[in-house]
């Protein structure tokens, strides 16, 4: 009997929620090419197009944004478990996990996970900073907001899109590994909260939460463009992996990458400095042409992890909210799949 390496090439559901396609290097998100409707549509719009086959009407917007705004306040018993987590100094995914159980406290609904699931991120964020949380405002957006949360500042346009990029892209990508332990724990006709923390126990894993961290470290290594092909080279002939390049699926260029390369080139645009981005692409170019040298007919192309550490990075978050800001997105996805 042959063996299988997990469920790669089983059937196991179907879904309109999202299409993948590895060997032409497309995403689908609910009837949508990734490029259409990251750039454009809102966190909100795409969370309501996942949830509801359909996009909404500026009525039904309006008011899910108000849903959402109004369920965005955690439990004192959250915030309380935040500061033991606080004190323990564990990590941000260990928070969000045990805080998301929480939840259930005030609702179990759809609309207040999704809601409160940033505020857990970003209270524990400032708490492990030995800074008080920031209450959240129900005149910004989603995405707009959580930003808000982290630092106290209101976010400008551009730094609010290029979050909204983000996290309309990893929204929803398959029947990958937390989608579906989601869809298992709500198959056993369990409930939605305890369906996203088991998602969420499944992120935390390496093999799955990915690693966009140490793909933007070794940018930061290298430092200047005239020294990527050395330092490069070094580490694929010591057997090393290159972060940020090659996918299980993605045979070809992750399309993800793409969105997420032309999101931070705004960004950094429009910041003013082009000098990280630049190197990043020198880096990129280098890593691919040396990847083909050294493992001829892998296909090892960028993967979504390279361009999310520099996206993120723009935005002003550290490393250890890379993880955290990535469930932001993708609950959404895990709630589509779970209804």
């Amino acid at each position: 009997m042959a063996s299988n390496s997990g469920l790669e090439g089983v059937v196991a559901a179907s879904t309109r929620l999202s299409h993948v396609d590895g060997e032409r290097g497309e995403l689908i998100i609910a009837g949508f090419p990734l490029a259409e409707l990251a750039g454009n549509a809102t966190f909100e719009e795409t969370t309501w197009l996942l949830w509801n086959g359909r996009l909404p009407t500026t009525a039904e917007l309006e008011g899910f944004r108000g849903e959402l705004a109004a369920r965005r306040a955690l439990p004192a018993a959250a915030v309380a478990l935040l500061r033991e987590c606080a004190r323990a100094a564990i990590d941000p995914m260990d928070a969000l996990r045990i805080a998301a159980g929480t939840i259930s406290l005030d609702s179990d609904d759809a609309a207040s996970i999704v809601a409160k699931v940033p505020t857990i991120v970003a209270a524990f964020w400032r708490l492990r900073a030995g800074s008080e949380p920031i209450a959240p405002r129900d005149d910004l957006s989603h995405a707009a907001n959580y930003l808000y949360m982290l630092d106290g500042t209101t976010p400008d346009k551009e730094r609010t899109r290029a979050l909204e990029t983000y996290l309309n892209t990893v929204v929803d990508h398959g029947l990958n590994a937390s989608t579906f332990t989601c869809r298992v724990i709500i198959s056993t006709g369990s409930d939605l909260v305890s369906a996203i923390v088991g998602a969420i126990g499944a992120l935390k894993g390496p093999l799955h939460g990915g690693a966009p961290g140490p793909a933007l470290e070794m940018v930061f290594e290298i430092r200047e463009a005239s020294r990527a092909e050395e330092f490069l080279r070094r580490k694929l002939e010591a057997g090393e992996r290159l972060m940020g390049f090659g996918h299980r699926v993605y045979k070809v260029r992750d399309p993800r990458a793409d969105v997420l390369a032309a999101a931070a080139e705004r960004l950094f645009t429009r910041a003013g400095d082009m000098a990280l981005y630049r190197l990043a692409r020198d880096v990129e170019l280098t890593a691919i042409r040396l990847l083909e040298e050294y493992k001829p007919g892998r296909r090892l192309q960028t993967n979504v992890e390279f361009y999310t550490a520099l996206l993120l990075h723009g935005l002003g978050l550290e490393v250890p909210l890379f993880t955290p800001t990535f469930a932001i997105g993708r609950v959404s996805g895990w709630i589509g799949h779970a209804l």
